[in-house]
């Protein structure tokens, strides 16, 4: 019957069903038109079968299971990867139950299939000191260095996707207080983030460099390639990439392998470390479940170098119930005490600010904190640079 016939399902499924019906974004149907690549790569090879016309009833559970571990033991995909591509037969096969319920008991069986057990590493995430390095290297002598650190910080500040970073118009940043940026992720759902101080001024002087603003070219990029068409993914994963190798020639603390989203994955830790309520990380993040919110949180088993490194954290980023003061030192930052009357302020005090505001802005927990001073050097343009992401503490 033609009906059943994989290709023409498959077409329908890809071409009609997911974008339309269920709102997917292209990046998404990429992922679940991949994962069917591989599976007729597999049939065509492995099967032996005739791939131009495959009938729906070869599909059936021991084909599937074979293609799974195919993926695992021949092609050396990771467990993670192995249940992303079962996750996208079991969405195509729910679909095919629906449109061909004579098919229902072949369905089951494969949506049957368990996922493989895997143990999740733990996540990556930068420390402040790490952060600090990684934001030092690029050339704020330059425009082109101007621009990638205005990058890595709207990167971090915003805990955006790499998709949802490349995504941003021009109309979708706020720089008049409180300042956000509209982030478009994952199923078309969008979210307002806020943004810090500092990355507002790094975002008007890169403004006013380029001569562009918001209400001139609204439907700009925010960060563009030749011809000013948007930064691609693969793009964005370069620039952090090279800056990050640069970092690792000159601190231990950067991990050996770095990836935009270990911005995302940065941000999120400093948040729980900072005694965030998770509901707000949530919503910070875009996350539709809190369960995926709360592996942030969850302990872990550190080594002795890796407890030190965390202290250090705990000392730059969580409020302490006695606000300090940070300078810059010749060798370090250094903390000093400055009017109790002025500076203390209270965890509790801070976290019911925080919610009132419903993150308008990020605040310091002070009104008496200030950002850190660093010299003039001969170059105007460069002291300006290096005092803004000098100045980013990274504080909650």
């Amino acid at each position: 019957m033609k009906s059943l016939d994989f290709a023409l399902l498959l077409s329908k499924y890809l071409t009609q069903y997911l974008p339309a019906q269920r709102n997917l974004s292209s990046n998404t149907i990429c992922s679940y038109r991949d994962t069917f690549k591989l599976l007729l790569i597999f049939c065509r090879d492995i099967q032996g079968f005739n791939i131009a016309k495959l009938p729906m009833t070869q599909l059936d559970r021991k084909c599937i299971e074979d293609f799974i571990l195919w993926l695992r033991n021949i092609r050396k995909s990771s467990p993670s990867t192995c249940n992303q591509r079962l996750c996208a037969i079991h969405a195509f096969f729910d679909y095919v139950m629906v449109e061909e319920p004579q098919l229902m008991e072949q369905c089951i069986q494969i949506h049957n299939i368990p996922r493989m057990v895997s143990s999740a590493p733990p996540a990556k995430y930068l420390t402040p000191d790490a952060l600090r390095c990684l934001l030092a290297i690029p050339d704020i002598t330059t425009p082109k260095g101007r621009r990638h650190l205005v990058l890595l910080t709207v990167l971090y500040d915003t805990a955006a996707r790499v998709s949802e970073l490349a995504d941003i118009r021009m109309r979708d940043v706020r720089l008049d207080s409180p300042a956000a940026i509209t982030l478009h992720g994952k199923g078309g759902k969008v979210r307002t983030v806020p943004l810090m101080k500092q990355t507002v001024e790094l975002l008007q002087s890169y403004f006013t460099e380029n001569g562009i603003t918001p209400q001139k070219s609204p439907d700009m990029p925010l960060f563009w390639s030749g011809n000013y068409r948007k930064l691609t993914r693969s793009g964005i994963t370069y620039i952090v990439q090279k800056y990050a190798a640069a970092a690792q020639a000159i601190s231990t603390d950067i991990p050996a392998t770095i990836s935009p989203h270990v911005f995302r994955h940065t941000k999120a830790m400093h948040l729980v470390q900072a005694n965030v309520n998770t509901i707000y990380i949530k919503d910070y993040l875009g996350h539709a479940d809190i369960s995926t919110t709360e592996v942030y949180g969850k302990p872990m088993t550190l080594s002795a170098d890796a407890a030190q490194r965390r202290r250090k954290t705990d000392a730059l980023l969580i409020p302490a119930r006695t606000q300090r003061c940070w300078r810059a030192s010749s060798t370090a930052l250094t903390a000093e005490p400055r009017c109790r009357a002025l500076c203390t302020k209270t965890d509790t005090n801070w976290q019911t600010e925080l919610s009132a505001k419903k993150y308008s802005r990020n605040t310091t927990v002070s009104s008496g904190h200030k950002g850190i001073k660093v010299a003039g050097t001969a170059m105007d343009n460069r002291c300006i640079w290096q005092k803004r992401w000098m100045s980013l503490c990274w504080k909650w």
